[in-house]
């Protein structure tokens, strides 16, 4: 038995014969260009094919997935269109007289190494989908086997060198048993897709898998990362029972599908679920989650050259709200710098990011990138059940501020004669020290908190949460920290205000009943974790 280690980014066990998905490509060397209006030409050609390509993948997603998912391909459509992209292209065309296939070649890896030297783990699996779009452009220019699945059979595990989300749905189709990739991250658009499909994929493989692997019996462990080559007899069994336990764990967290999150001494808890893109909405839905607690708007920001229009924002709370059906969702307004930043934002260079020019600091120094946020809020609150919370507070000060500019925003579309709810929630991120403390003062000011207790912990403890080195040290349950949570609670639940957690420690099972016991009203936890905390709570003996 061999074991080999990967990145696992869909939970799930699959057991069956290991496959190789090979793509066989025609050459795309360097071709020295006669006639550049013909090889442009023929560019344009190829990528109307390739928007037709993307509008088929548009369509079978939107059948097996939804339409939050289905929208990954429009959002490849836009890549294709993005000016710095596009303009590479025909420069090595026009100046080098280079063969469009290799000029799509050149720019898709000065892209991806690009993306993948970013600091932003979201940033970084960007460069899989300039990958993938550019993979499209060079097939449809030269022509090549896209799918490469002739030999791929139902209930295989199959082995590629990378996924892109549009081959997701066809593995599916296929009634493939797990996915392994040499290269890819978690947050790529094909992991997602493959989370939501529901198919076990390990990513990160490297060179681990061997020619001669293949045909062989294989165990892939989608939650561990971890692939058994030709298992023993004992671990067959092992996994057997893993496989058994999943199923009925499963069926049995089904029981609380529908069920409200009420502890038995009869409090009622709202188990909510985070979001990071509007891709995730779907999965949401899926999760029966009570609303959304943290939507983290800073996405719709990344991966692009320019920030977000006041109507494509627009468009995007209203579509989120409309599809909530009046259940609450939380938006936290642009919480950008230290590791989540764009060229476009020209953000000044910073010793110790963590600690400077970020969230609610960039707001309030760019107002007008602050009141066009807002205005979309507003505009789609007639949508839908909107609160809006406000990250990185450290002052009653800020609170204020901010509130004139909420009172600016609300004349300015009275003016126009735009409706929109007059009474939105305004709340605080509760994660720093200073906020924390001086919560007594801020609950005079908002109508709810929530506690991030990722940052919490991180200037709490004084510990780097993305430094490897202190990593053992980071922790959310520590004492200061919860010291702290019980001072925030005490203090909002003074002005009756609710309190709830949106950072990783909400999802922690282990925790669920202390947190609850601290006077926590509401825990916003991954979709996946919904219904096992929902489980938690109605068991809990929480008074």
């Amino acid at each position: 038995m061999i074991i080999i280690n990967g990145l696992g980014v869909s939970e799930g066990i699959a057991m069956g014969k290991l496959s190789l998905r090979e793509i066989i490509r025609p050459d795309i060397s360097k071709k020295y260009i006669d006639d550049i209006d013909a090889e442009i030409n023929r560019y344009f050609s190829a990528r109307e094919q390739t928007y037709k390509k993307l509008d088929e993948m548009y369509e079978n997603a939107l059948k097996q997935c939804g339409e939050r998912e289905a929208e990954l391909f429009q959002v490849h459509k836009m890549m294709i269109e993005d000016d710095d992209y596009q303009e590479s292209i025909l420069n090595l065309i026009k100046a080098e007289h280079q063969n469009a296939e290799h000029a799509v070649k050149v720019t898709s890896s000065k892209f991806f190494d690009m993306f993948l030297q970013m600091d932003d783990d979201y940033m970084k699996s960007r460069a899989e989908d300039v990958r993938a779009i550019s993979r499209m452009l060079v097939d449809s220019l030269v022509g090549g086997d896209l799918d490469g699945m002739k030999d791929i059979k139902p209930g295989s595990i199959v082995f590629a060198n990378d996924i892109s989300p549009g081959e997701i749905s066809k593995f599916k189709q296929r009634g493939v048993a797990g996915l392994l990739a040499s290269s890819g991250s978690k947050n790529s658009h094909a992991s997602i897709l493959a989370r939501v499909m529901g198919i076990p994929t390990i990513v990160g493989v490297g060179d681990g898998i061997k020619q001669e692997f293949f045909g062989k019996n294989v165990i892939l462990d989608g939650s561990g990362g971890e692939i058994y080559i030709e298992p023993d007899e004992e671990t067959h069994k092992s996994f057997i029972i893993k496989i058994e336990a999943l199923n009925n764990q499963n069926i049995e967290l089904e029981k609380y599908r529908g069920k409200e999150s009420i502890t038995k001494s009869g409090k009622k808890i709202d188990v909510y679920a985070n979001m990071n893109n509007p891709s995730e909405l779907s999965e949401i839905l899926t999760s029966d989650a009570e609303g959304i607690g943290l939507f983290r708007t800073e996405f719709l920001y990344l991966g692009r050259d320019s920030y977000p229009s006041e109507e494509e924002q627009f468009q995007i709370y209203k579509n989120i709200g409309m599809n909530m059906n009046g259940k609450k969702v939380i938006v936290r307004t642009l919480d950008i710098g230290s590791d989540k930043q764009e060229k476009y934002m020209n953000f000044p260079k910073e010793e110790n990011p963590a600690l400077g020019y970020r969230g609610i600091r960039v707001c309030l120094n760019n107002p007008e990138i602050f009141k066009t946020q807002l205005r979309a809020i507003y505009r789609a609150s007639q949508y839908g059940n909107f609160s809006i919370m406000f990250p990185m507070i450290i002052s009653v000060d800020e609170i204020r501020e901010i509130k004139n500019l909420v009172l600016d925003v609300k004349e300015e579309l009275s003016e126009k004669g735009i409706k929109f709810n007059e009474n939105v929630p305004l709340g605080v991120m509760i994660e720093t020290p200073a906020a924390a403390i001086l919560s007594d003062d801020l609950a005079e000011e908002v109508q709810f908190f929530s506690i991030g207790t990722n940052d919490l912990t991180q200037y709490t403890l004084a510990l780097d949460r993305q430094n490897s080195m202190v990593g053992d040290k980071f922790n959310s349950s520590s004492e200061a920290v919860l010291r702290f949570i019980e001072i925030i609670v005490k203090n909002a639940h003074a002005k009756n205000i609710p309190v709830g957690i949106c950072g990783e420690m909400a999802s922690d099972k282990t925790i669920t009943e202390q947190l609850l016991n601290l006077g926590v009203d509401e825990l916003s936890v991954s979709p996946k974790s919904v219904l096992a905390i929902r489980k938690n709570v109605i068991l809990s003996n929480a008074k």
